[in-house]
């Protein structure tokens, strides 16, 4: 799968690529199975529940802008800080900027390919 990657640096760049590129399935494959993402404060999400809310937010056609602010690395487990925003619509249609610092916890597979174990895009104000 060319949106894994091995090396850390550029796990962001390739989940933005598939991110704007609405590619559902690629960016669910950037994540582990048991992996936890909290797209909304407080409402963790994982396996099938979290799938398909990547699905439902793609289809709004989002576009995303992520930067990594800092990476730390250890073994097989990463934390990374970085600083996002997404161009999308509300519920009324009406266009939306969300913006956000986003902690984020990776774990290397035995495949050598980076995922996300936790992705809480909001982690700086939980």
């Amino acid at each position: 799968m060319s949106n894994l990657t091995s090396d850390v640096e550029k796990h962001t760049a390739l989940y933005e690529a598939a991110f704007n590129a609405g590619d559902v399935d690629a960016v669910n494959a950037m994540y582990t199975d048991e992996a936890v993402a909290v797209w909304e404060p407080g409402k963790p999400l994982t396996g099938q529940a979290r799938k398909d809310s990547v699905k439902e937010f793609l289809a709004l056609k989002p576009k995303m802008s992520a930067k990594p602010r800092q990476t730390f690395v250890t073994g097989d487990t990463a934390l990374l800080i970085v600083d996002w925003s997404i161009a999308t619509v509300d519920e009324s249609g009406d266009p939306e900027l969300l913006t956000g610092v986003g902690v984020d916890v990776l774990r290397k597979g035995d495949d050598g390919n980076w995922r996300y174990a936790i992705d809480d895009p909001y982690g700086e104000q939980n």
